[in-house]
């Protein structure tokens, strides 16, 4: 009697063993939705906010199957974490097809998912940590990524041993790495040792391989906004609108009531700071500092006459803030920011820098001779018993002596004989009632100098 209660249960967990391998968990009745999208560049937040924009797609769409096309050297270990957290967390099977790389970041990426596949040719590993130098990080950051990978391992039913000694060269596994060597394993290797599932050479054979005949491919693609929000992240476009903004700020100082300038400075602040913001570039205390040095540099011009203190170090602010939003920086902590990356930053800043200069030298002073530039000036009425006059005598005024009625900053206002002119300087500021002497005439506009 005995013997029969066993073979019944064993008729009984057999035939329950072979229905579940003949069920599947695709659609029968309809297509199987596919959800495909890339990671083939650096893993950073701008990644990251990709990878975020892709998944709630995904979410919205009712993928039934999500694939990521993984062909990646790795990149910030603080995103690629937060990219892993979202796929062990994902209520939809996740599939990595790594047709090329899946190192450093990338691999822990790729054992987040539920199944891996590989290309002919592809290898996946070498996760050690390495600063923008491409130099080990130090122990505590190769300590966190060994337990992430070996976490994320063991919670995808893969060996955990192997995933921390693709972090750590002084793991030892017999037959497996050698050492002094962290494990890179080629696609053969990844399979023999359950890192993949199978060498494909497509996302077709993978289908065909899980049993997917009847299915309909959606490809994940950047909204139209996003793409834009992409062209202001390219450093020569920054530049330009670091370039308006400091132009900007300039002409407004030195014609305060345009309006136009400040207009085009607000606007090129706003189109540079917001995308970098968005993707995950631009922290607070960043945008903080800009507003700061700004302040400081309108005390030294509006409150504190000359160039002390004050506007040095509002200058060093913004052009730092300007810097650091380029830059994945924790906190001025640069360990994982390339030197190619800070190099490329600085000189798109300062070029930016350079280029407003020299456009406000070369325009400066014949900004209000400009047709379309006048006609945006809002200006009052400049009447005669107020001062004001339109046209010079017609003497020359080469020579004249008068009194700096507004600072020249260093275009202002001059009082000659109880009349108002437009005067320049040759570049430096002359502080109110400082005499000057008249040493060349532009339209109407005067040259001056400070008198010694």
């Amino acid at each position: 009697m005995k013997h029969l209660v066993l073979k019944i249960l064993f008729l009984f967990s057999l035939f329950g063993t072979l229905n579940s391998l003949n069920a599947t968990p695709w659609p029968q009745n309809r297509p199987t939705n596919v959800f495909i999208f890339k990671i083939d560049d650096t893993i950073d937040p701008r990644m990251n906010r990709r990878v975020d924009l892709a998944l709630n797609q995904a979410k919205r769409d009712s993928a039934d199957l999500i694939i990521i096309e993984m062909d990646t050297y790795g990149g910030a270990v603080n995103d690629a974490d937060d990219i892993r957290t979202r796929l062990l967390n994902l209520d939809r099977p996740v599939y990595v097809f790594i047709d090329k790389d899946a190192a450093s970041a990338g691999a822990l990426i790729s054992i987040a998912c539920d199944s891996i596949y590989m290309a002919p040719g592809a290898s996946i590993g070498a996760a050690t940590v390495v600063t923008g130098e491409g130099k080990a990080a130090p122990d505590k950051y190769q300590s966190y990524m060994r337990s992430v990978m070996r976490t994320t391992a063991e919670a995808r039913g893969r060996d955990p041993r192997i995933a921390e000694a693709m972090v750590d060269q002084n793991i030892q596994i017999d037959s497996i790495s050698q050492e002094g060597k962290v494990i890179t394993f080629t696609t053969s290797e990844a399979i023999k040792y359950g890192f993949c599932e199978a060498q494909e050479k497509d996302i077709e054979g993978i289908l065909t391989r899980v049993g997917i005949k009847d299915y309909k491919i959606q490809r994940f693609e950047l909204s139209s906004s996003e793409k834009i929000i992409s062209i202001f992240l390219n450093p020569f476009v920054s530049g330009i609108l670091v370039m308006i903004i400091l132009g900007g700020l300039y002409f407004e100082l030195q014609s305060p009531g345009v309006g136009f300038p400040l207009l085009a400075a607000v606007i090129a602040l706003v189109l540079y700071f917001v995308p970098y913001y968005l993707n995950g570039l631009a922290a607070n205390w960043e945008m903080v500092i800009f507003f700061i040095g700004l302040a400081l540099l309108a005390v030294e011009i509006f409150v504190i006459p000359g160039f002390g203190v004050a506007g040095f170090a509002g200058i060093t602010l913004i052009v730092s803030s300007l810097i650091l939003v380029m830059l994945d920086n924790d906190l001025f902590d640069f360990s994982y920011v390339s030197g190619e990356d800070i190099t490329r930053a600085t000189a798109s800043i300062l070029g930016a820098m350079v280029s407003a200069i020299v456009m406000a030298s070369i325009l400066g002073a014949k900004a209000k001779k400009i047709a379309s530039f006048s006609k945006l000036s809002l200006e009052d009425t400049q009447d005669r018993k107020q001062g004001y006059t339109a046209n010079f005598k017609n003497k020359s005024m080469v020579g004249v002596k008068g009194k700096v009625y507004s600072r020249l900053r260093p275009s202002g206002k001059i009082m000659i004989d109880g009349e108002l002119y437009d005067a320049y300087s040759r570049g430096e500021f002359i502080d109110k009632n400082d005499e000057v002497v008249v040493i060349g005439e532009s339209g109407n506009s005067l040259q001056v100098k400070n008198i010694d």
